[in-house]
This record gives C-alpha cells, structure tokens and sequence, in this order.
C-alpha cells in the first residue's frame, strides 16, 4: 500500500511538472511570437536619445534696417532630472555647483522649486516651471572657464551637462526700450498657455513691448535630433534630423534717429521744469493771511504750502505718427530703462533694487515713479483743452453750432439746465459756475468777448466750450460720447504692443464704477449730471486718454477725416535676414512676408470744409496767430513759444493744461496736440508731461524741438551702438540730454495759463 501511494504522489508531480512546463511554453511562445515586436520596439527606444535644438529668434529692425534685438549664442549648464530627483543628490550637488557657477546654493534650488525656502512668497505654485522633457537649465551663458572646469572634473558632477542657447542682445540700448520690450522666463501663471502652444518650459519669452505682442511670430520653430547610443550612453549614430526653424524678423515704423531725439527732448524738458517754481498766492478772503493752498497735517490742522513749490514733472509721453499711413515715427517714454538688465543675469535683489515694486515700508510705489510703464499707451491722462478741436467737430457734425455761431465769453459760464438755488453760489450743493483760465495781467478769469469756433480754439474760450458741453446735454447726454469715439477715443487704438489702455469717456455706468472701486468720492451721484459733461468738453473731470489716442486723433484731422489703425510694425520678413555692417540689417535682401505699409482706416468722418475748415484755421492760429482783441489784446495759447518757428513748417496745434489735484497750479500737467502740412514731413504729435506746468510751458516747447529735427532745421545726435552694460551701476537707464536745449526756450514770458 506504501508503494502505491508514492507512485500517487509521484504521479500527481508529474502532471504537475508537464502542466507547468506547457504553461512555460505557452508563455515563451507568446513572447517570442506574439509580442516580440513590441518588446523590440522598446529594446529601440532605450536605445535612441532625442536632443532638441532651440530656434534663432527673429531679430527687430528700425526703419532703416538698425537691429533693435539682436541674438548671440550662449552656453547653459543644465542637469538630467533623474540625478536631483533625491534631496541628497540634489543638495550634494548644488553645493558643489554653486562655486564654480558664482550663484547661490538658494537660486540653483529655486531651479529645481519655484517655492524653495520662500513658502510665503505670494502667488508662488510648488513644483518646477522647466519642461522635465529637457535637462534642468542651472545657469545661462556661462564662459568657457567655467565650463572646463565642470568638464575636467565630470565625476563629481554626474549629470551636469552643458548646451548651447541664444541669448538676446540690444546694440542700442536703452533706446526706445518700451517699444522693444524684453524676454524673460515662462512662469507658473503662464506655462499652461505657452504649453498649449507647443513651447518647452525653459524657454525664454516675451514679456513687453514688440517682443511680447510679436511672440509667435518672433519665436520661431524648435528643431530636434535623434540619435542611437549604447549601453555608456555613447553616441552610435544619427537616426533623423529635424531643422530649427528661425523666428521671422520684424521692420519697425520706428525711425531710431528721431527716436533718441524724443526721448532726449522729453528727458532734457520734465528735467528743467522741476527748477520752476510756482507761487502758492495768498487767499485775499482771509485778508492775505493765508496762503490758499494747504493740506492736513497728522494731527488734524490745516497747513500752509510755502509760498513757492516746485513743478514735479516726474514723467511723460511724446507720440510722433505719420498721418498719411498711421506709421508711429517715435514713441518716447519717461522714466525710461535699459532693456539689457533682463539679460544681465542679475539679483533678484539687484532687480527689484532697480525696479521697485514697493516702497520700504511695504506700500506700493507711487505711480509717477513706475518705471516699466509705456505712458504713450498706458497713461491715464485728462487732455486740457487739446480735447477741444474734436468737440468743435462734434459741436458742427451734429448741427449744434456752425462755423459763424458766436458766443459772448465773459470769463465765466452759468449753468442754464438745473434749479440755480441748488448751486454752490446759492447755498446749495451743486457746482453751477465754471470759470476761464486765469489771465495773468487781470489775475481774473479772461474774457475774451464775442468768439466763433476759430477765435476759441485761437485763445482757448473755456466758456466757449463749457456751453457747448452743455447743449450736448440738452439735446442727448450720451452725443458727446458717441461722436468723440469717432476720433478713437475711449476705445482701444489697436497698436502692436502690449497692455494698452483703452481710455475713458464717462457715461452713467462708468461714473458708477468709479465710485464703487473708491476712484471718485462716495458723495458723488452715481450717474452723469450736466456738470460732467461741461467738463468733459474741455478735457477735464472723468474723461482720460491715451497719448496714442490724441495723436491719432490729430491725424485724423490733418488728413481730412480718415481715422487710421497706427501701426509700430511695418513689416515681417522671412527669417535670417542677412546684415549689411554691423547692428545694420540688409533690407534689400529682405522677404517681405506680409506688410502693414498700405493705409488701414478704421472709420471716415464726415469733413467738409465748412466743418474742417474753421477748426484747422483755429489750430493754425494757435501757433501763429492773431488772438483776438477784446478790452486789450488777446494772445493766442502758442503764439510765443512758436514765433521763431520758420515759415517753412506749416504747423497747426492745440495746447492743453490739465488742472492738477485738488486745483495745486505747481501740479497741472502740460498737454499739445498738432500737425504739420507737408508732403515731405506729414506729422502729427502729442505730447504730455505729467505735473509740468501750462501746455504752452512744457509740451508745445518738446513738439516745436520735434518739428524743428523732423524738417532738419537742428542737428540730430548719431545713433552709436551702445557701451558695454555696467552691471554694478544703479542707474536704471542713463541720462539722455539734448545737447543743444536751445529749442525748448521760449522767445519771452508766458502771458497765458492753456
């Protein structure tokens, strides 16, 4: 019975044994078989490495062919993410890297992690922004010395590689900086959208001016490269190759030239005017006793200003534009910068010593003194009375007035629409009274007499305007609104460049939104009230524009009423454009992928003559005269400060003051819109300095300097490639000063407050 149990038992293994050596079989059969295609694919894939190889970015020209942005290749030291995936690894190796890199150990983590011993940081999103597709970038344009070192000792740094990058260049910097713009890295706010679009995270990428609103078609197309290594990683062969695709060059409208010109105009003039003083003159109600501006103290008193303050002038815009195609000549900013400091591969210490966000006490920075700001599309600014040209247009297009309406300007205007015992002057709450500038030999409020639309835009009749801000009301509150946005007023102009704002024409809803976000006081009624109106029509109160936006709305009316799309592009052409000398383009040798050279209008206003006429005969008197003569002589608001503007310049223009806060004189900011009329020159401009003073004062001084380059009648600078960047210094940009001011000086005194 033993025996025939153990041959039970050795039977059962048996069956086991051939049941198990089947299923092996099987296995091996369907391995080799079935799945050996796959496996054999893999078995490749381990085998092959793919190496992508980074676009050229497309280069930015001036008009003539100078490189703007320019590109050089630099060498990146990066690490393979399997060999810092473990803390030990990772802080081993940053510590070693730090020196030779001359970084911190603090920035190589932050490589790594965005949030690494910054858990406080706002808006800071754990996890890398780098593409973990590619080796870890550690530090950008790193010499040769540095790299021979990593190279000669690459034990002790296993993983660390090196490639080759662009990095971007400016030979003209700082020149037209805001214009340009600068790149810098993709960030957790930003990476889901440049991934959409096919990006890699380590790239580089416009963040201002040109460089960001031209992005796609400045960045070009990344090549990539596979090769077949063995089991040491060493190179076996290439097995495909795809070709980098270089980022098409864009043509500025910029004329760099007179670029540097407008910049060293604006710079050299807010710079003079905060040697003026303004005098803070006695209140004669108080018998002289007070002076009659004062501000709160900390412990609640009512302070004098001294007698005399000066002009702060902290910041500005000038805008030249040709009217016959909307192409932007020049396009000046102050406080300007030098774009090379984001590529100087400097602190973030360093950084925000030179762009401070925040005042030391945690506040944020006062506005004049925001440096990464294009003014010329961003500024929020009240027009003064260079607004007036376009509510003449609106006051004749819809019948209100003709060309021969007079009214009889007696220094002041009376509301006429609402119950007068509710105004101030009656004791009630509502202001009813609007007053002229004052006249400086009165010290009253001018009175110019009986004037037609020429005869105001001549001498700047505010009570001219103030009733016509008031008829609009009468016959329709939103008329106004309606016909100043044919001009491109409160609407965006459509430039090319990044963060434009769309300006301001007040209706009920903006009134009310203004109020709510704290803008305007809590008091105020939260819909539109004749009073606003009246103001709007002479650029002040809730009205703002851009300076793009008034000068293209003077060439519009130098061109007879064709509203054009102003264009800072002027054409794209196909990559790798060849150079003629150096930091010059060939343009010759240029492709023209697709141009902006041809006109585009974005709306025809009606213009006829008995309409266009009368505002352009006021605007010429402006510069040349006469005023009128009403009980003594009237100058005219630039009749000074261009009587030695050669006849040759057929110049035609508006000054505007726009009245400072809480009516300060030593706060008014200085505002001139114009045109000349000519086949070689055909420029519109408008300048704007913040808290400069009268516009006669500030602006129309610059835009006569402007006329007077533009014509060739003074000596321009040469524009020379830029000195190397000195890295230690704390000037964000350095100083730019007209070499000959004499332009910007008035023939005499000024006799008029607009």
């Amino acid at each position: 019975m033993a025996i025939d149990r153990r041959s039970a038992r050795l039977g059962v293994l048996a069956t086991m044994s051939l049941v198990l050596m089947s299923a092996l079989g099987v296995r091996l059969w369907f391995l080799q078989g079935i799945q050996s295609s796959t496996y054999e694919r893999a078995l490749n894939t381990a085998k092959l490495r793919t190496v992508y190889v980074p676009p050229e970015r497309g280069r930015i020209f001036d008009a003539t062919g100078r490189v703007m942005a320019d590109n050089r290749e630099i060498l990146t030291v990066t690490v393979d993410w399997a060999y810092v995936r473990r803390t030990a690894n990772r802080d081993e190796l940053f510590r070693r890297l730090a020196g030779i890199l001359q970084v911190s150990e603090v920035d190589l983590q932050r490589r790594y992690n965005p949030c690494y011993q910054a858990p406080t940081v706002p808006k800071c999103t754990k996890g890398n922004v780098y593409s973990t597709l590619l080796p870890l970038p550690l530090k950008e344009d790193v010499s040769e010395d540095q790299i021979n070192q990593i190279l000669e000792r690459s034990e002790d740094y296993p993983g660390v590689g090196v490639t080759t990058e662009w990095r971007r260049v400016y030979p003209y910097a700082p020149l037209a900086s805001h214009i340009v713009g600068y790149m810098g890295s993709i960030t957790s706010a930003t990476k889901d959208r440049y991934a959409a679009a096919g990006y890699n995270m380590n790239e580089r990428v416009g963040q201002f001016g040109v460089e960001s609103s031209m992005e796609q078609r400045l960045h070009g197309k990344w090549g990539k490269i596979v090769y077949e290594i063995d089991a040491a990683g060493t190179i076996v062969r290439e097995v495909s190759r795809e070709n980098p695709v270089a980022g098409e060059d864009i043509q500025l409208t910029i004329d760099l030239q007179l670029q540097q010109y407008a910049e060293q105009a604006l710079e050299t003039q807010l710079k003079m005017q905060r040697n003026v003083l303004v005098p803070n003159n006695l209140d004669m109600t108080t018998l002289g006793r007070t002076r009659l501006y004062q501000y709160k103290a900390p412990d609640g008193t009512m302070v004098d200003f001294p007698a005399v303050m000066p002009r702060p002038a902290p910041a500005g815009a000038v805008v030249v534009e040709d009217w016959t195609n909307g192409h932007i000549l020049a396009m000046a900013t102050y406080p300007t910068f030098d774009n090379r400091w984001m590529e100087a591969g400097i602190t973030s210490a360093k950084f925000a010593e030179l762009f401070p966000m925040k005042n030391p006490d945690g506040t944020d920075i006062d506005p004049d003194k925001a440096i990464l700001v294009n003014r010329a599309i961003q500024g929020n600014y009240n027009m003064g009375s260079s607004i007036k040209p376009f509510i003449a247009w609106a006051a004749m297009h819809s019948g209100l007035i003709n060309a021969n309406t007079s009214y009889n300007d007696q220094g002041t205007y009376t509301l006429r629409s609402i119950d007068l015992s509710n105004c101030q002057h009656k004791g009630g709450t509502a202001r009813c009274i609007f007053k002229n500038a004052i006249s400086s030999g009165t010290n009253k409020p001018a009175v110019y007499g009986p004037v037609n639309v020429e005869q105001a835009l001549a001498v700047s009749s505010d009570a001219f305007f103030y009733n016509l801000g008031e008829e609009f009301w009468r016959v329709d509150k939103n008329l106004l609104k309606a016909d100043l946005m044919r001009f491109g007023f409160g609407m965006k102009s459509g430039i090319q460049l990044p963060y434009e704002w769309a300006g301001r024409i007040p209706d009920d809803a903006v009134k009310k939104q203004l109020i709510d976000t704290g803008k305007f006081g809590k008091n105020e009624v939260p819909r539109l009230v004749v009073g606003d109106n009246v103001q709007v029509a002479i650029g002040q109160g809730l009205m703002a524009a851009t300076p793009i936006q008034a000068a293209n709305a003077y060439a519009t009316l130098a061109n007879g009423g064709v509203m054009l799309q102003p264009t800072i592009v002027k054409n794209i052409f196909a990559p790798l454009t060849p150079n003629k000398s150096p930091a010059v383009a060939d343009l010759e040798r240029a492709t023209v992928v697709e141009s902006f050279d041809v006109p585009k209008a974005r709306d025809e206003l009606e213009m006829p003559g008995e309409v266009r006429d009368p505002i352009v005969r006021g605007l010429r008197r402006v510069i040349r005269g006469p005023g009128v003569d009403y009980q003594g002589y009237h100058s005219t608001t630039g009749q000074k400060i261009f009587a030695t503007l050669p006849k040759v310049i057929d110049a035609y223009g508006k000054t505007g003051t726009a009245q400072g806060f809480m009516s300060r004189p030593w706060l008014d900011s200085s505002a001139f819109g114009s045109f000349v009329i000519s086949q070689e020159h055909p420029i519109a401009t408008f300048a704007y300095l913040e808290k400069a003073g009268y516009g006669s004062q500030a602006a129309a001084p610059v835009t006569k300097c402007l006329y007077l380059a533009s014509f060739g009648l003074v000596e321009m600078d040469p524009v020379v490639i830029s000195n190397q960047l000195d890295i230690n210094s704390t000037e964000v940009a350095p100083a730019k000063r007209l070499a000959n001011n004499s332009c910007l000086a008035p023939p005499g005194g000024f006799a008029v407050r607009d």
